[in-house]
């Protein structure tokens, strides 16, 4: 009897000696997982201690502090916000990068385009086009305003010219007269009815307007795309996704496995609920990367314009002889409807209209195209931007994938994964994207009554790029006015504030353009309410108004 009570005696003693074991744990391990995140050791138990002051992580025996929790609670909110940074690098990069090539194109092919009917009017013409280099200067300067983002109507500016083209004319071919302001306002009146040009406006017009309007429209949604973009990938953590993200990723330093990996369903649901919002921008997001693609399909197509401001000068030239053989019908016509003109006065000869006109525009040799910046022609810059488009599509709703993939934050071994409890498989179903859809999620805690504001306005701008992409690619110009264009030219780096295109208001007028910061911030005119009318290519306007001035000197 005395031997049974002696081994019961020994069996108890060893019994509460193992219990304490149990509750006094060594803490090493997580102290070297706290340490190498580049925290201070001062004060972290080498031991568990009891966790009722612990707020988020179990309150069993733990290896955490109050100061401890709250530290890799900031820690995980930190590493949420690389990770997400870290998985949209790619995407936004792509935009950057593509926007700059193709602004970059765009305005080189306009420089290119000046320099090019520059150099052919001085030695053509000499001094005599060097007397009135302005005039052209001038028209590549409205163009490119145009482009990005002036109060520049295409329509006026190209009817303008043509007007201004006849008046010149009609005066060079009749020299023997003399008109007043009144008559020369007579004669611009007949323009449409004389077709002294023939039809090379009427064809101009579409080209120039469409290759223009498609090409400041692309490079606005590459802009806009890289602020969306970048805009988004900063995270708002709110404290219901900050809670979770310490449960599932530093909680388990608290129990003592800080190795230990959160199963993949269980940071698919946490990732979810801490990007609802986020995953709500991807349906506009896919309609504005469709959008983009249609439009794309045009700058390699009918609305290229590259292909447009080529054979400009050929084309100004095919105008003005066209002009030069009608003349004498057209001055019938002229005088018939607005008068008889009176004579010139003495000292002024009538020339011959082969005196006046005796030169003729050059098409621009092959070897005249355009280097640009980009180094490439329009086709093969379209053909890389088409196929990263296609890849960005539905990036927001897998952007929990690419953050909850495997060895990169969870663990494959669904048995060996941290379950927010426990190392264990995790049982709870996935919940959906969305923010609608997080009602049942049973690891966030997710407010579905308020959206998040700064979302919105993401999904607001990029609804507005997206119709006018689609207008973009019938030929069309949509207007929209950027409420804060007030402050543009800010040197934001976008060529207007913060919130440059996140707050539009469908106001009927134009968003300054997105090209490279050099937005003026002033509304555009509709031409769209006018008429679809092409802007007058600076190239244009420029050959018709030197053929001019040359053949009347």
């Amino acid at each position: 009897m005395l031997r049974i009570q002696i081994v019961f005696c020994t069996l108890s003693v060893l019994s509460l000696s193992f219990g304490g074991d149990v509750k006094t744990r060594s803490c090493s391990d997580v102290r070297q997982a706290y340490t190498a995140k580049g925290f201070s050791l001062a004060n972290v138990p080498h031991q568990e201690i009891s966790g009722e002051h612990l707020r988020v992580c179990s309150q069993g025996y733990t290896c955490c502090t109050s100061e401890m929790e709250d530290k890799l609670g900031q820690q995980g909110k930190l590493e949420f916000e690389n990770l997400v940074e870290e998985s949209s690098h790619t995407l936004r990069t792509t935009f950057v990068s593509r926007h700059k090539m193709f602004d970059e194109f765009f305005l080189e092919l306009l420089d290119s385009s000046e320099k090019s009917l520059h150099d052919m009017f001085v030695r053509t013409y000499g001094k005599l086009y060097m007397q009135n280099s302005q005039v052209f200067e001038d028209l590549f300067a409205e163009l490119k305003r145009y482009y990005t983002g002036g109060n520049v109507n295409l329509e006026e500016m190209l009817n303008d010219f043509w007007s201004r083209l006849l008046e010149r004319m009609f005066q060079l071919l009749n020299s023997q007269y003399q008109f007043t302001d009144d008559y020369l306002e007579c004669i611009s009146k007949y323009t449409d009815q004389l077709k002294p040009f023939g039809d090379v406006p009427r064809k101009l017009k579409a080209q120039v307007t469409r290759a223009f309007i498609a090409a400041r429209t692309f490079v606005q949604g590459l802009m806009v795309g890289r602020e969306v973009a970048n805009r988004v990938a900063k995270v708002n953590v709110s404290p219901g996704c900050n809670r979770a993200l310490t449960k599932m990723l530093y909680c388990p330093y608290c129990v003592g496995m800080p190795g230990v990996k959160p199963c993949g369903n269980y940071c698919q649901n946490v990732v979810k609920g801490c990007l609802a919002n986020q995953a709500d921008l991807d349906p506009e997001w896919n309609l504005f990367i469709d959008a983009m693609l249609l439009v794309a399909e045009r700058l390699e197509g009918p609305f290229n314009i590259e292909a447009v401001m080529e054979p400009i000068d050929v084309k100004i030239s095919e105008a003005i002889m066209t002009m030069q053989d009608n003349s004498m019908q057209v001055s019938a016509k002229v005088f018939q409807g607005c008068g008889h003109p009176k004579p010139a006065g003495m000292g002024r000869s009538a020339r011959g209209i082969s005196d006046v006109f005796n030169a003729r525009f050059r098409p621009y040799n092959p070897e005249e195209r355009p280097t640009t910046a980009a180094g490439t022609s329009l086709e093969r810059l379209v053909i890389d931007i088409k196929e990263k488009l296609k890849q960005s599509k539905k990036f927001w709703s897998t952007l929990p994938d690419s953050i909850c993939a495997e060895n990169k934050v969870s663990e494959s071994d669904e048995e060996q994964c941290w379950n927010s409890h426990t190392k264990g498989r995790y049982f709870p179903e996935v919940v959906k994207d969305g923010l609608t859809n997080q009602l049942t999620n049973p690891e966030v805690e997710v407010d579905i009554t308020r959206p998040d504001t700064f979302i919105r306005q993401q999904i607001m701008a990029l609804r507005v790029m997206t119709n006018k992409l689609r207008n973009a690619y019938n030929g069309n110009d949509i207007y929209f006015q950027d409420s804060s264009d007030e402050g543009s030219g800010s040197g934001s780096g976008s060529g207007c504030t913060e919130g440059c295109t996140t707050e539009f208001d469908f106001v009927g007028t134009e968003v300054p353009v997105v090209g490279a910061d050099r937005s003026d911030g002033r509304p555009q005119l509709d031409s769209a309410a006018v008429g679809l009318g092409p802007t007058l290519t600076p190239l244009l306007a420029s050959a018709l108004f030197t053929a001019l001035v040359l053949q009347w000197r």
